[in-house]
Parts: C-alpha cells; structure tokens; sequence
C-alpha cells in the first residue's frame, strides 16, 4: 500500500539545523511531485515548501526562503527537508505530502493525494 515516513525530527535550538526524510513507497515517486506542510498548535496546516518533478521546481514559504531546502532523490524514492538556522516558530508537527502526477509543483493540502504520519520539529533554548 502507499505509505509515506517522515523522520528527522527532534528537538533542537535556535540556530540549530535539522534534516527531515520522507521515504515513499507504493506508488511512483518519480512522476509524482511532493510537498512538505507543517502544523503548530492551535494553527492550519501550511506549505512549506514543495518540489515538481524537478528537482530545480520549487517552491517555499516567505518565512523559510533562504533557510530550508526541498530536495528529492529519485532514486531512493526520498524527499528532504534540510532546515538549518531554526527559529522558535518553526516549531511544528511537520508532514511530507505526494501527489500521484503533476508537470509543476503544488502548495494546497487539496491538491495532494498522500500524507505522512508528521514528525516533531521543536526549536528552543
């Protein structure tokens, strides 16, 4: 069955970088484009970033821009999240999302077909 696996998650502080993995099987990875959302307490789910089938299609939030990095490698069937200079706000519950076909990328929860389990980013001191 499709399944999606993010991990990576942890606590760490400000400042500090993490590297967020979700691993996809079940469906074809390679002509599906993938997203990550997040989702702090109390808070919508929001895009992040998101990637089209290449690898050089992106797309992030304003408030990451220049901070994360969406990645893909086929040939593992993986998408990444590199995090580096994490502040406190990036504090969530973050999910990799797939969507079964698409030529660009894509940043609304509707327009994905799969959705990870989430792993927990926490940033503080």
């Amino acid at each position: 069955q499709v399944q999606l696996v993010e991990s990576g998650g942890g606590l760490v502080q400000p400042g500090g970088s993490l590297r967020l993995s979700c691993g996809v099987s079940g469906f074809t990875f390679s002509s599906s484009p993938m997203g990550w959302f997040r989702q702090a307490p109390g808070e919508d789910r929001e895009s992040v970033a998101a990637i089209g089938l290449s690898g050089g299609i992106t797309y992030y939030k304003d408030s990451v821009k220049g901070r994360f990095t969406i990645s893909r490698d086929n040939a593992r069937n993986t998408v990444y999240l590199q995090m580096n200079s994490l502040k406190p706000d990036d504090t969530a519950v973050y999910y990799c999302a797939a969507r079964q076909y698409g030529s660009t990328y894509y940043i609304t929860a509707g327009a994905y077909d799969y959705w990870g389990q989430g792993t927990q980013v926490t940033v503080s001191s």
